[in-house]
């Protein structure tokens, strides 16, 4: 089958043809519909050798949708045909955050020796830029019917991973909360509609490109503006939840003055933004602050239930899977609107075998 791997480290992945995969034990093999490309693997790319505890060459890709085409023997035979979007934390399920349904903090999953451990597919095992993936159990993942893979795939990430920064802050949303969203993009985008869904009163938009703001206008946005600065001024007695999907210099400090007492930032991005702690910083009483990672299977499924009743939309643009290094490249120069979902071959309209063959 065709997959996309990366080789070494600080390079650019391949397209190359490897053998399709066989279940063995609970294992289920899914023929994959759709992959949506993330920032994230530009990370994995550029670390240097050693950073990471991933062995090469790794099948890159963890938003992945798809059906389920085979089973190992002791797999559950029920899920064969199942439409379904991958879970990509793939956590022991018997630790104590495990046990609380916060796999996304599984206490194996954390760093080795300093070196990032591996999380799921794409990250450490291999992942779905491929015709094929083999998902260790069925509790990996969620049944998909009804959605459009192409919106499917970007859910199992950026749906995931916004809607669980605004769902652990619900306590924060009701008609009079006022919610700040620094960067519609590819999460940005779906966090102000997760808001919208779950509730939240004024939603103020804040992103420096006039495409992304007029986009959170017709998103539902109350208000949109081009710096957080502007955004702050106009925000009377501060924000209830700020969420900072840059996480960058110039808007994590901005964003926690801009907080009302008692108010929340979450910084989702990673672009370098600093903060310093404290009860005598000059800080709204009562803030807080989180940096959330993905989300737990349950937020997935609750996220698919959403795109499912139409109250989540995702934009995204759709290549084959053959173009996929091309679409790297502009995903890092940041020529990509929304997501950037990639679909095999075998659904693409070729006469290539099927996955499972």
């Amino acid at each position: 089958m065709l997959a996309v791997q990366l080789t070494a480290w600080g390079a650019e992945p391949e397209l190359r043809e490897i053998p399709t995969p066989r279940p063995r034990g609970e294992e289920l093999l899914v023929r994959v519909t759709a992959a949506g490309l993330c920032r994230s693997d530009l990370h994995v790319m550029d670390a240097p050798a050693g950073s990471f505890d991933y062995s090469l060459p790794l099948t890159l890709g963890h938003e992945v949708a798809g059906t389920v085409v085979d089973a190992g023997p002791a797999a559950d035979r029920g899920w064969l045909g199942e439409h379904v979007v991958v879970h990509g934390i793939w956590g022991c399920g018997g630790c104590r955050n495990c046990l609380r349904g916060r796999e996304n903090y599984c206490l194996r999953l954390r760093p080795r020796d300093g070196r990032g451990a591996p999380i799921g597919n794409g990250l450490g095992y291999p992942g779905g830029l491929a015709e094929a993936v083999i998902v260790p159990a069925a509790r990996f993942l969620v049944r998909s019917a009804g959605v459009d893979p192409v919106v499917c795939a970007p859910l199992a990430d950026a749906g995931l991973t916004a809607y669980h920064a605004v769902r652990e802050h619900r306590d924060l949303l009701d008609a009079q909360s006022v919610c700040v969203v620094i960067g519609v993009g590819g999460l940005g985008h779906l966090a102000l509609q997760v808001l919208r869904d779950l509730g939240a009163g004024r939603i103020v938009a804040v992103d420096t490109r006039s495409d992304a703001r007029d986009m959170a206008a017709e998103l539902g946005a109350g208000a949109v503006f081009g710096d957080i600065d502007s955004a702050a001024s106009a925000l009377g007695e501060g924000a209830d939840l700020i969420l900072d999907f840059a996480g960058a210099p110039d808007t994590v400090a901005p964003a926690a003055a801009a907080l009302a007492p008692g108010g929340r930032l979450s910084v989702v991005g990673s672009a370098g933004g600093r903060l310093e702690a404290g009860k005598d910083v000059g800080l709204a009483a009562g803030w807080g602050i989180t940096a959330p990672f993905w989300g737990p299977r349950a937020d997935l499924a609750a996220v698919v239930d959403m795109a499912r009743r139409g109250a989540l939309h995702v934009t995204a643009q759709t290549y084959p899977l053959t173009a996929a290094v091309e679409i790297y490249r502009q995903l890092r120069s940041g020529g990509i609107t929304g997501r950037a979902v990639l679909v095999p071959p075998a659904v693409n309209g070729t006469n290539r075998p099927a996955a499972d063959g």
